[in-house]
C-alpha cells in the first residue's frame, strides 16, 4: 500500500484553480467526474484517478501543461502529484493508495 499526504480541494473555486497558481506542483486530492485539465500550470504533473475504496484505475505519468485528461465518469477520486511521483512510487493499476490529508482549503 502507498501513502500520500495531500492537500484538499474542497470548494468549487479552489478545485478549478487547483495547481495552475503554483510555481511548483504538490499533492493534492480532491473529487470530480470525468476529467482534469492543465491549462495554464507551468509544470508537467502525474494524476492518479481512485475508485470509492481508494484503488489506483487510471494513471497519467507527466501529463503536460495544457492538456486535458478524462476517465469514466463512475470515478471521482483524482490525486494531482509532482511529476515521475508514479514512477518513483511504483504506482501502479489497482494498487490500494492511504490518503493523509495535511490541510484542507475551504472556498
Amino acid at each position: 500500500m502507498v501513502t500520500l499526504r495531500v492537500r484538499l480541494l474542497k470548494g468549487f473555486l479552489d478545485k478549478s484553480i487547483g495547481l495552475t497558481r503554483s510555481a511548483k506542483a504538490y499533492p493534492v486530492y480532491f473529487t470530480t467526474r470525468f476529467g482534469i485539465h492543465t491549462l495554464g500550470m507551468k509544470f508537467p504533473i502525474d494524476v492518479i484517478v481512485l475508485n470509492n475504496n481508494n484503488q489506483v484505475m487510471k494513471t497519467a505519468e507527466n501529463l503536460k501543461p495544457n492538456r486535458f485528461f478524462f476517465w469514466p465518469p463512475i470515478y471521482n477520486r483524482v490525486v494531482e502529484l509532482p511529476s515521475n511521483t508514479i514512477k518513483k512510487l511504483r504506482v501502479k493499476k489497482e494498487d490500494k493508495i492511504k490518503l493523509e490529508i495535511t490541510k484542507c482549503f475551504y472556498t
